[in-house]
């Protein structure tokens, strides 16, 4: 073995809290890490540091299985690929079987909540890249399946403190957000457990909100009210269109509300503290902390 453990996507916001989650809480020596990605340029920072950085093509089974050569543990985060439908569980299968003949011994993933039989458009990715992993001669495996993080918030909070309107076809149904950088420090800690057991571990907040929960809370915090407006689920399709929004996009987005509306991001869990032994950050704390940039957003 020449490293531990590889993270993909390490240039992206989630693989850098995954690092820094290694290397500052679990003080993991960097010679042990492999930060991979399509960028390796952008991680010279961790490769002044001592940890090992590698390219990464996940259109490219053969980059994949010349990085993942030598690594125990390796966590897939999954790719951001949604322009063709499907095309993001291929690359996925493929990063599964270069881990296989890479000899990987333990693979960790990010799903999403409940994937199966979920309305939300893109949650097939998921559903068949678990499956995936468990067909697979991977002696270990965990699937992380992680809640929708504080910060996306902002893709609804801009619109809605434009216009003083938050259009929802999600019917009252409740989202238990966690920090981003919450789901990087359970995803370091899943990564170095000492056990080759495969698990699945939900990761969410301490509590579930409403959209019209989230408004008021953001209506403090901003000092601007916004009125939850409840629509048909087409009506909103159109809006987002009318906005500019890709008519694909916007019916991908869409699908999030129907999922809220069906209870699939509701579930509490204490899955959270399970791998890191803390509890998760207060959404409501969290809010408040951002009350400048979302103030920002007012027009």
């Amino acid at each position: 073995m020449t490293a531990k453990y590889l993270v993909t996507g390490a240039s992206g916001k989630l693989g850098q809290s995954v690092l820094h989650h290694l290397t500052e809480t679990y003080k993991v020596a960097p010679a042990d890490i492999v930060a991979a990605s399509r960028k390796p340029a952008a991680l010279a920072t961790w490769a002044d540091k001592g940890v090992q950085t590698r390219a990464v093509d996940f259109d490219d089974i053969a980059s994949m299985e010349k990085a993942f050569e030598g690594v125990g543990r390796v966590l897939i985060i999954s790719t951001d690929t949604l322009d063709r439908p499907g095309h993001r569980l291929i690359q996925h299968k493929a990063a599964i079987a270069a881990a296989e003949k890479a000899g990987v011994q333990h693979l960790l993933y990010t799903s999403m909540p409940e994937p199966a039989n979920s309305p939300l458009l893109f949650a097939p990715d998921h559903e068949g890249t678990e499956a995936a992993i468990k067909a697979s001669s991977i002696p270990g495996w965990t699937i992380l399946r992680n809640n929708w993080y504080f910060e996306n918030i902002f893709l609804s909070a801009g619109p809605a403190l434009a216009s003083g309107h938050w259009y929802s076809a999600a019917a009252g149904g409740r989202i238990a957000h966690i920090a981003r950088d919450d789901i990087g420090r359970a995803a370091a800690a899943a990564l170095i457990a000492p056990s080759d057991a495969k698990m699945i571990y939900t990761l969410t907040g301490a509590n579930s909100y409403s959209h019209a929960d989230i408004a008021a809370l953001i209506s403090a915090a901003a000092g601007k009210e916004i009125a939850v407006v409840e629509v048909p689920l087409e009506g909103l399709v159109q809006g987002m269109v009318g906005a500019g929004l890709p008519e694909p996009v916007a019916r991908v987005y869409a699908s999030i509300d129907t999922m809220v509306g069906v209870g699939g991001l509701a579930q509490v869990t204490t899955d959270y503290k399970t791998l890191t032994g803390l509890e998760p950050q207060a959404f409501e704390g969290w809010i408040k902390s951002q009350a400048g940039a979302l103030k920002a957003l007012i027009n």
